[in-house]
Protein backbone atom coordinates (compact mmCIF):
# COMPACT_ATOMS: atom_id res chain seq x y z
CA UNK A 1 0.00 0.00 0.00
CA UNK A 2 1.53 3.26 -0.72
CA UNK A 3 1.88 6.02 1.76
CA UNK A 4 -0.62 8.32 0.94
CA UNK A 5 -2.96 5.38 2.15
CA UNK A 6 -1.41 4.84 5.03
CA UNK A 7 -1.56 8.66 6.25
CA UNK A 8 -4.69 7.84 6.13
CA UNK A 9 -6.13 6.87 9.81
CA UNK A 10 -3.50 9.42 10.70
CA UNK A 11 -5.29 11.75 9.10
CA UNK A 12 -8.88 10.71 10.32
CA UNK A 13 -7.95 11.16 13.65
CA UNK A 14 -6.85 14.54 12.81
CA UNK A 15 -10.51 15.02 12.08
CA UNK A 16 -11.84 13.15 14.89
CA UNK A 17 -13.37 16.19 16.84
CA UNK A 18 -15.12 17.28 13.18
CA UNK A 19 -16.62 13.48 13.31
CA UNK A 20 -18.07 13.26 16.21
CA UNK A 21 -19.60 16.42 16.42
CA UNK A 22 -21.46 15.88 13.18
CA UNK A 23 -22.26 12.45 14.72
CA UNK A 24 -23.66 14.37 17.46
CA UNK A 25 -25.38 16.57 15.60
CA UNK A 26 -27.10 13.93 13.67
CA UNK A 27 -27.85 11.96 16.74
CA UNK A 28 -29.27 15.10 18.20
CA UNK A 29 -31.93 15.41 15.71
CA UNK A 30 -32.72 11.75 14.34
CA UNK A 31 -35.09 11.72 11.40
CA UNK A 32 -36.98 8.80 10.37
CA UNK A 33 -37.13 7.33 6.71
CA UNK A 34 -37.92 9.44 3.87
CA UNK A 35 -38.02 12.10 6.58
CA UNK A 36 -34.69 13.09 6.98
CA UNK A 37 -35.37 16.70 5.08
CA UNK A 38 -33.11 18.09 7.89
CA UNK A 39 -29.98 15.68 7.53
CA UNK A 40 -29.75 16.30 3.78
CA UNK A 41 -29.88 19.60 3.90
CA UNK A 42 -26.99 20.06 6.05
CA UNK A 43 -25.19 17.21 4.32
CA UNK A 44 -25.63 19.60 1.45
CA UNK A 45 -24.51 22.67 2.67
CA UNK A 46 -21.48 21.35 3.94
CA UNK A 47 -20.60 19.51 0.83
CA UNK A 48 -21.15 22.96 -1.53
CA UNK A 49 -19.54 25.08 1.65
CA UNK A 50 -16.31 22.68 0.60
CA UNK A 51 -16.78 23.36 -3.30
CA UNK A 52 -18.36 20.18 -4.54
CA UNK A 53 -22.17 19.74 -6.06
CA UNK A 54 -24.32 17.44 -4.42
CA UNK A 55 -26.78 15.55 -6.67
CA UNK A 56 -29.71 15.72 -4.85
CA UNK A 57 -32.56 13.98 -7.31
CA UNK A 58 -34.50 12.05 -5.07
CA UNK A 59 -36.59 13.84 -1.86
CA UNK A 60 -33.81 13.06 0.88
CA UNK A 61 -30.41 11.67 0.24
CA UNK A 62 -27.52 12.08 -2.07
CA UNK A 63 -24.57 11.71 -3.62
CA UNK A 64 -21.66 13.68 -4.59
CA UNK A 65 -18.73 12.67 -6.71
CA UNK A 66 -14.83 13.67 -5.86
CA UNK A 67 -13.15 13.95 -9.15
CA UNK A 68 -9.32 12.26 -9.03
CA UNK A 69 -6.65 13.92 -11.46
CA UNK A 70 -7.39 11.90 -14.16
CA UNK A 71 -9.97 9.15 -15.93
CA UNK A 72 -10.47 5.69 -14.20
CA UNK A 73 -12.66 3.60 -11.88
CA UNK A 74 -15.57 4.37 -9.94
CA UNK A 75 -15.63 3.47 -6.21
CA UNK A 76 -18.68 4.40 -4.36
CA UNK A 77 -19.48 4.39 -0.32
CA UNK A 78 -22.28 4.20 1.29
CA UNK A 79 -24.09 5.28 4.00
CA UNK A 80 -27.48 5.50 5.43
CA UNK A 81 -28.76 8.60 7.17
CA UNK A 82 -32.40 7.19 8.97
CA UNK A 83 -33.44 6.49 12.59
CA UNK A 84 -35.69 4.83 13.88
CA UNK A 85 -39.00 5.13 15.75
CA UNK A 86 -37.66 4.37 19.10
CA UNK A 87 -37.82 6.44 22.64
CA UNK A 88 -33.80 6.71 23.49
CA UNK A 89 -33.14 6.23 27.36
CA UNK A 90 -30.00 8.24 27.54
CA UNK A 91 -28.76 11.33 29.91
CA UNK A 92 -26.19 12.16 27.41
CA UNK A 93 -26.15 15.49 26.46
CA UNK A 94 -26.54 14.99 22.70
CA UNK A 95 -29.65 12.79 23.03
CA UNK A 96 -32.50 12.91 20.81
CA UNK A 97 -34.42 16.58 20.66
CA UNK A 98 -37.11 14.07 18.66
CA UNK A 99 -39.77 12.33 20.79
CA UNK A 100 -40.12 8.93 19.70
CA UNK A 101 -37.32 9.16 17.63
CA UNK A 102 -33.71 7.76 18.15
CA UNK A 103 -30.63 7.21 15.80
CA UNK A 104 -30.27 3.42 17.57
CA UNK A 105 -28.69 1.39 14.80
CA UNK A 106 -25.64 3.84 14.31
CA UNK A 107 -26.59 5.45 11.39
CA UNK A 108 -25.72 8.84 12.57
CA UNK A 109 -21.82 7.44 12.74
CA UNK A 110 -22.00 6.31 9.49
CA UNK A 111 -23.45 9.82 8.22
CA UNK A 112 -20.61 11.47 9.77
CA UNK A 113 -17.77 8.51 8.53
CA UNK A 114 -19.02 9.46 4.85
CA UNK A 115 -18.52 12.92 5.54
CA UNK A 116 -15.32 12.65 6.76
CA UNK A 117 -14.60 10.28 3.70
CA UNK A 118 -15.80 13.32 1.56
CA UNK A 119 -13.18 15.41 3.60
CA UNK A 120 -10.37 13.14 2.95
CA UNK A 121 -10.55 12.26 -0.45
CA UNK A 122 -11.19 15.89 -1.26
CA UNK A 123 -7.57 16.85 -0.02
CA UNK A 124 -6.15 13.52 -2.17
CA UNK A 125 -7.93 14.23 -5.68
CA UNK A 126 -4.41 14.91 -6.77
CA UNK A 127 -3.47 11.17 -5.53
CA UNK A 128 -5.44 9.06 -7.32
CA UNK A 129 -6.94 7.97 -10.89
CA UNK A 130 -10.74 7.74 -11.49
CA UNK A 131 -13.62 9.05 -9.05
CA UNK A 132 -15.20 8.35 -5.79
CA UNK A 133 -19.03 8.78 -5.19
CA UNK A 134 -20.07 8.89 -1.43
CA UNK A 135 -23.87 8.37 -1.02
CA UNK A 136 -26.03 9.18 1.33
CA UNK A 137 -29.06 7.13 1.51
CA UNK A 138 -32.10 7.72 3.13
CA UNK A 139 -34.51 4.86 4.89
CA UNK A 140 -32.54 1.80 5.20
CA UNK A 141 -34.73 0.92 8.40
CA UNK A 142 -37.72 1.17 6.34
CA UNK A 143 -38.95 -1.60 3.54
CA UNK A 144 -38.91 -2.01 0.63
CA UNK A 145 -35.52 0.57 1.79
CA UNK A 146 -34.29 3.64 0.42
CA UNK A 147 -31.65 1.72 -1.38
CA UNK A 148 -33.80 1.09 -4.48
CA UNK A 149 -35.43 4.97 -5.32
CA UNK A 150 -31.46 5.66 -5.49
CA UNK A 151 -30.38 2.71 -7.83
CA UNK A 152 -33.79 4.22 -9.62
CA UNK A 153 -32.48 7.81 -9.67
CA UNK A 154 -28.95 6.82 -11.42
CA UNK A 155 -26.73 6.65 -8.09
CA UNK A 156 -25.08 3.58 -9.51
CA UNK A 157 -24.52 4.75 -12.95
CA UNK A 158 -20.94 4.53 -13.85
CA UNK A 159 -19.99 2.79 -10.75
CA UNK A 160 -17.94 -0.18 -10.88
CA UNK A 161 -18.14 -1.55 -7.20
CA UNK A 162 -19.41 -0.56 -4.00
CA UNK A 163 -18.18 -0.71 -0.26
CA UNK A 164 -19.82 0.01 2.94
CA UNK A 165 -20.12 -0.53 6.55
CA UNK A 166 -22.27 -0.45 9.91
CA UNK A 167 -21.21 0.43 13.52
CA UNK A 168 -22.36 -2.37 16.04
CA UNK A 169 -21.30 -2.76 19.48
CA UNK A 170 -22.19 -6.41 20.07
CA UNK A 171 -22.35 -9.11 17.54
CA UNK A 172 -24.83 -12.14 17.53
CA UNK A 173 -22.25 -14.61 17.29
CA UNK A 174 -22.20 -16.64 20.07
CA UNK A 175 -25.07 -14.71 22.27
CA UNK A 176 -23.87 -11.53 21.85
CA UNK A 177 -20.20 -10.60 21.63
CA UNK A 178 -18.91 -7.23 22.27
CA UNK A 179 -16.64 -5.78 19.30
CA UNK A 180 -14.78 -2.56 20.44
CA UNK A 181 -13.80 0.90 18.31
CA UNK A 182 -11.31 -0.59 15.79
CA UNK A 183 -12.12 -4.50 15.22
CA UNK A 184 -13.60 -5.31 12.22
CA UNK A 185 -15.96 -8.06 10.91
CA UNK A 186 -15.07 -9.14 7.07
CA UNK A 187 -15.99 -12.37 5.31
CA UNK A 188 -16.85 -13.41 1.79
CA UNK A 189 -20.19 -15.19 0.92
CA UNK A 190 -23.76 -14.36 2.52
CA UNK A 191 -23.48 -12.11 5.72
CA UNK A 192 -26.62 -11.23 6.59
CA UNK A 193 -30.02 -12.53 5.90
CA UNK A 194 -33.21 -11.76 3.42
CA UNK A 195 -35.63 -9.43 5.52
CA UNK A 196 -38.91 -10.49 4.71
CA UNK A 197 -42.09 -9.35 6.85
CA UNK A 198 -45.62 -10.87 7.07
CA UNK A 199 -49.42 -10.24 8.17
CA UNK A 200 -52.02 -12.54 9.28
CA UNK A 201 -55.29 -10.73 9.82
CA UNK A 202 -57.97 -13.35 11.54
CA UNK A 203 -61.69 -12.65 10.92
CA UNK A 204 -63.89 -13.98 13.53
CA UNK A 205 -67.20 -13.18 14.92
CA UNK A 206 -67.75 -10.68 18.14
CA UNK A 207 -69.74 -10.91 21.09
CA UNK A 208 -70.42 -10.31 24.59
CA UNK A 209 -67.60 -11.65 26.71
CA UNK A 210 -70.35 -13.78 28.62
CA UNK A 211 -71.51 -15.87 25.59
CA UNK A 212 -68.18 -17.37 23.83
CA UNK A 213 -70.49 -19.86 22.36
CA UNK A 214 -72.05 -17.57 19.90
CA UNK A 215 -69.06 -16.19 18.93
CA UNK A 216 -65.88 -17.02 17.17
CA UNK A 217 -62.97 -15.63 19.29
CA UNK A 218 -60.81 -13.77 17.24
CA UNK A 219 -58.26 -13.94 19.62
CA UNK A 220 -57.83 -17.16 20.86
CA UNK A 221 -57.63 -18.40 16.95
CA UNK A 222 -55.30 -15.67 16.43
CA UNK A 223 -53.47 -17.02 19.39
CA UNK A 224 -53.75 -20.74 18.44
CA UNK A 225 -51.66 -19.65 15.11
CA UNK A 226 -48.97 -18.03 17.07
CA UNK A 227 -48.58 -21.18 18.70
CA UNK A 228 -48.63 -23.36 15.19
CA UNK A 229 -46.04 -20.93 13.65
CA UNK A 230 -43.74 -21.98 15.95
CA UNK A 231 -43.57 -25.30 14.55
CA UNK A 232 -42.50 -24.01 10.62
CA UNK A 233 -38.79 -23.16 11.33
CA UNK A 234 -38.69 -26.22 13.98
CA UNK A 235 -40.61 -28.65 12.06
CA UNK A 236 -40.71 -27.90 8.87
CA UNK A 237 -37.13 -26.42 7.42
CA UNK A 238 -33.86 -28.16 7.09
CA UNK A 239 -32.62 -28.23 10.05
CA UNK A 240 -29.20 -27.52 8.56
CA UNK A 241 -30.74 -24.29 7.12
CA UNK A 242 -30.88 -20.84 8.97
CA UNK A 243 -34.37 -19.44 9.65
CA UNK A 244 -35.88 -17.15 11.68
CA UNK A 245 -39.73 -17.57 12.12
CA UNK A 246 -40.71 -13.94 14.63
CA UNK A 247 -44.43 -12.77 14.87
CA UNK A 248 -43.47 -8.78 16.48
CA UNK A 249 -47.03 -7.73 16.83
CA UNK A 250 -50.39 -9.08 18.16
CA UNK A 251 -53.17 -6.30 18.08
CA UNK A 252 -57.21 -6.88 18.95
CA UNK A 253 -59.95 -6.09 20.92
CA UNK A 254 -62.38 -3.76 22.09
CA UNK A 255 -63.28 -3.87 25.64
CA UNK A 256 -62.66 -6.63 28.71
CA UNK A 257 -66.12 -8.28 28.25
CA UNK A 258 -66.52 -7.87 24.14
CA UNK A 259 -65.04 -11.29 22.44
CA UNK A 260 -62.79 -9.76 19.97
CA UNK A 261 -64.07 -10.26 15.96
CA UNK A 262 -60.74 -9.20 14.28
CA UNK A 263 -57.21 -9.89 15.36
CA UNK A 264 -54.30 -9.18 14.07
CA UNK A 265 -50.73 -10.39 13.57
CA UNK A 266 -47.23 -8.98 11.96
CA UNK A 267 -43.58 -10.51 12.14
CA UNK A 268 -40.53 -11.33 10.23
CA UNK A 269 -39.13 -14.32 8.20
CA UNK A 270 -35.43 -14.14 7.55
CA UNK A 271 -33.64 -16.61 5.66
CA UNK A 272 -30.67 -17.35 3.49
CA UNK A 273 -31.79 -19.64 0.59
CA UNK A 274 -34.29 -18.95 -1.77
CA UNK A 275 -36.07 -22.57 -1.39
CA UNK A 276 -36.16 -22.63 2.60
CA UNK A 277 -37.49 -18.66 1.76
CA UNK A 278 -40.56 -20.30 -0.54
CA UNK A 279 -40.97 -23.93 1.89
CA UNK A 280 -41.94 -21.00 4.81
CA UNK A 281 -43.94 -18.75 3.06
CA UNK A 282 -46.24 -21.94 2.17
CA UNK A 283 -46.16 -23.70 5.07
CA UNK A 284 -46.83 -20.24 7.03
CA UNK A 285 -50.01 -19.88 5.13
CA UNK A 286 -51.58 -23.41 5.08
CA UNK A 287 -50.73 -23.65 8.87
CA UNK A 288 -52.61 -20.25 9.67
CA UNK A 289 -55.53 -21.40 7.27
CA UNK A 290 -56.16 -24.38 8.68
CA UNK A 291 -55.82 -23.51 12.20
CA UNK A 292 -57.99 -20.30 11.54
CA UNK A 293 -60.92 -23.02 9.68
CA UNK A 294 -60.56 -25.71 12.41
CA UNK A 295 -61.52 -22.77 14.81
CA UNK A 296 -64.26 -21.48 12.59
CA UNK A 297 -62.48 -18.16 11.93
CA UNK A 298 -61.10 -17.00 8.10
CA UNK A 299 -57.73 -15.28 7.36
CA UNK A 300 -56.19 -12.88 5.36
CA UNK A 301 -52.21 -13.43 4.84
CA UNK A 302 -50.18 -10.87 3.17
CA UNK A 303 -45.94 -11.59 2.54
CA UNK A 304 -43.65 -9.09 1.84
CA UNK A 305 -40.14 -10.04 0.39
CA UNK A 306 -38.13 -7.47 1.16
CA UNK A 307 -33.96 -7.11 1.52
CA UNK A 308 -32.26 -9.72 -0.59
CA UNK A 309 -29.39 -11.66 1.03
CA UNK A 310 -26.26 -9.82 1.10
CA UNK A 311 -23.46 -11.60 -0.35
CA UNK A 312 -19.45 -10.03 0.11
CA UNK A 313 -17.34 -11.22 -3.21
CA UNK A 314 -14.24 -12.83 -2.46
CA UNK A 315 -11.82 -10.13 -4.67
CA UNK A 316 -13.47 -6.85 -2.87
CA UNK A 317 -13.86 -8.94 0.27
CA UNK A 318 -10.16 -9.38 0.16
CA UNK A 319 -9.40 -5.69 -0.56
CA UNK A 320 -11.10 -4.37 2.59
CA UNK A 321 -9.54 -7.38 4.93
CA UNK A 322 -6.56 -5.90 3.61
CA UNK A 323 -6.61 -2.67 4.35
CA UNK A 324 -7.85 -2.99 7.77
CA UNK A 325 -4.97 -5.19 8.52
CA UNK A 326 -2.52 -2.77 6.49
CA UNK A 327 -4.53 0.06 8.83
CA UNK A 328 -5.34 -1.32 12.08
CA UNK A 329 -3.19 -4.60 12.80
CA UNK A 330 -4.07 -8.35 11.88
CA UNK A 331 -5.75 -8.21 15.88
CA UNK A 332 -8.65 -6.40 14.41
CA UNK A 333 -10.10 -8.53 12.51
CA UNK A 334 -12.99 -11.08 14.22
CA UNK A 335 -15.12 -13.57 13.10
CA UNK A 336 -18.07 -12.47 12.58
CA UNK A 337 -20.20 -15.34 10.95
CA UNK A 338 -23.25 -14.66 9.07
CA UNK A 339 -26.16 -12.96 11.09
CA UNK A 340 -30.21 -12.95 10.68
CA UNK A 341 -30.62 -9.02 10.18
CA UNK A 342 -31.50 -7.74 6.94
CA UNK A 343 -29.45 -4.64 5.02
CA UNK A 344 -30.77 -2.87 1.97
CA UNK A 345 -26.92 -2.38 1.21
CA UNK A 346 -27.67 -5.90 -0.49
CA UNK A 347 -29.80 -4.32 -3.51
CA UNK A 348 -25.75 -2.49 -4.56
CA UNK A 349 -24.62 -5.86 -4.05
CA UNK A 350 -26.93 -7.58 -6.83
CA UNK A 351 -26.05 -4.75 -9.17
CA UNK A 352 -22.18 -3.87 -8.87
CA UNK A 353 -19.11 -6.03 -6.57
CA UNK A 354 -18.78 -5.25 -3.49
CA UNK A 355 -18.09 -5.48 -0.08
CA UNK A 356 -19.71 -4.79 3.38
CA UNK A 357 -18.04 -5.15 7.08
CA UNK A 358 -19.12 -4.65 10.39
CA UNK A 359 -16.97 -1.84 12.85
CA UNK A 360 -17.10 -2.39 16.22
CA UNK A 361 -17.99 0.72 18.71
CA UNK A 362 -19.04 -1.16 21.93
CA UNK A 363 -17.40 -0.24 24.79
CA UNK A 364 -18.12 -2.13 28.35
CA UNK A 365 -16.94 1.18 30.44
CA UNK A 366 -19.01 3.35 28.98
CA UNK A 367 -21.84 1.09 28.80
CA UNK A 368 -21.96 0.80 24.92
CA UNK A 369 -22.67 -2.95 25.52
CA UNK A 370 -26.30 -2.41 24.26
CA UNK A 371 -27.53 -3.97 20.51
CA UNK A 372 -28.59 -2.29 17.56
CA UNK A 373 -32.06 -0.67 17.54
CA UNK A 374 -32.21 -0.72 21.79
CA UNK A 375 -33.48 2.35 23.82
CA UNK A 376 -30.11 2.60 25.11
CA UNK A 377 -27.89 2.02 22.23
CA UNK A 378 -25.03 3.58 22.45
CA UNK A 379 -21.14 3.73 20.70
CA UNK A 380 -17.96 4.59 21.48
CA UNK A 381 -16.85 7.57 19.43
CA UNK A 382 -12.99 6.49 18.93
CA UNK A 383 -14.63 3.62 16.18
CA UNK A 384 -15.30 6.99 13.99
CA UNK A 385 -11.80 7.62 12.75
CA UNK A 386 -11.23 4.12 12.06
CA UNK A 387 -13.99 3.82 9.92
CA UNK A 388 -13.53 6.74 8.24
CA UNK A 389 -9.78 5.76 7.19
CA UNK A 390 -11.51 2.17 6.49
CA UNK A 391 -13.73 3.38 3.95
CA UNK A 392 -11.31 5.90 2.10
CA UNK A 393 -8.52 3.62 1.91
CA UNK A 394 -10.36 0.61 0.58
CA UNK A 395 -11.30 3.19 -2.23
CA UNK A 396 -8.33 4.43 -3.23
CA UNK A 397 -6.77 0.86 -2.90
CA UNK A 398 -9.45 -0.23 -5.31
CA UNK A 399 -8.83 2.78 -7.60
CA UNK A 400 -5.24 1.63 -8.11
CA UNK A 401 -5.64 -1.99 -8.12
CA UNK A 402 -8.34 -1.27 -10.97
CA UNK A 403 -12.03 -1.61 -9.38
Amino acid sequence: MKQVHTDVLQDARAIAHDLTSWRRRFHSRPELSFKERETTDFLARTILDWGLDPVTKTETGLWVDIEGKGPGKTVLIRADIDALPVQEVSDAPYRSQNDGVMHACGHDGHTAMALGDVRLLLERREDFSGRVRVLFQPAEEKLPGGALDMIKAGCLDGVDVVIGLHLTPVHTAGGGRLLEAGQVGIQAGPVMANADDFSITVRGKGGHGAMPHLSVDAIAVASAIVSALQQVVSRMVDPLQPAVLTVGTFKAGYNFNVIAPEATLTGTVRTFDASTQERIIASMERVARDTASALGAEIDFHYTRGYPTLVNLPAETEVLKGTAVDLLGEDALVACPPMMGGEDFAYYLHERPGAFAFLGCGNAEMGATFPNHHPSFAMDEAALPYGTALLTATALRLLEEGA
